[in-house]
Formats: structure tokens, sequence, C-alpha cells
């Protein structure tokens, strides 16, 4: 219940579906990141910096990098990064996530935080055209309501 009122606050807010595409971008972007347990710290500073973004879309975004989620981001993210820059590398299975261990993630951190930029860049940019297209049309509708609304009340 809670982030259907944040979305509804969202909707209502007085921001352009550009602001709240990009936001909406950059949430999905960081949450892609294989930078575990530092997402908050990466969306607060992106937030400062990346002024013109919606600060609630960029958290919205963020929510994509759920428990759930995580393994099938990791894995995507490996496997585009084993695709480009080296595919002697053995592909991760479901045993990788069950025996991690330190030296593991330290082997394939680096093929795998290259696979996620490109990955979080793809999926930041489908997420900001989605979005921005999205709102866009409610702020649109919304609008031809008002008039409409205000020009029955002009006849009345």
């Amino acid at each position: 219940m809670k982030i259907k009122r944040i979305i509804a606050k969202m909707l209502h807010m007085h921001s352009s579906p550009r602001e709240i595409a990009l936001g909406i971008a950059v949430g999905v972007f960081i949450a892609v990141l294989p930078v575990y347990g530092l997402h908050t710290l990466l969306l607060v500073v992106l937030a400062l910096i990346i002024r013109p973004a919606n600060k609630i879309a960029m958290l919205i975004g963020t929510n994509i990098s759920l428990p759930p989620t995580v393994p099938f981001i990791t894995w995507s993210g490996y496997e585009i990064g084993r695709f480009i820059l080296d595919k002697s590398l053995a592909p991760l299975c479901w045993s990788d996530f069950r025996n991690i261990t330190f030296q593991k993630v330290t082997a394939v951190y680096p093929v795998l935080f290259f696979g996620s930029v490109i990955l979080g860049c793809v999926c930041a940019v489908v997420a900001y055209v989605l979005t921005y297209f999205i709102f866009k049309a409610y702020k649109e509708k919304r609008a031809h309501a008002a008039r409409a609304a205000s020009q029955d009340k002009i006849v009345q």
C-alpha cells in the first residue's frame, strides 16, 4: 500500500515527465550495479549531483534490486561482461551463489562490474523511455480533464 501512495504522490507532484523518467532511470542504473550494501549511499550521492532528477522516482527505481531479482541481475551482468571481456571464464551457475567465497567474488568482480555497467545503461534507457511516455500521457490526460472541467464550469 505504501508504494501506491508514493506513486500517487509522484503523479501529483509538479515534476515534469522528464524529471520523473530521469529519476527512475538513475535509480534503475544504481540498482543494477554490483555494489551490494552501497546502493543507498550511491543514491544519495547521485541525488545531490543530478539535481533535475525526481528523488522519489530515484528511490522507486532502485527497488528493482530486491532479493528475488539480485541473482538474475548478477547473472546477466556477469554474462554480458564475460561475453565482451573473457569468454574463457566459466559461466555462473546456481551452486556459485550457494557456495560463494571472497576469493570467488574477487576473481569474477571486474567482469561482473563491467557487464553490470552495460546492463545498467541499457536498463536505464529502457526505463527512461517507458517512464517518460507513461507520465507524459498521464499528465496530458490530466491537463485535458482539468481544461474540460473548467470549461464545464464556465458554461454552467
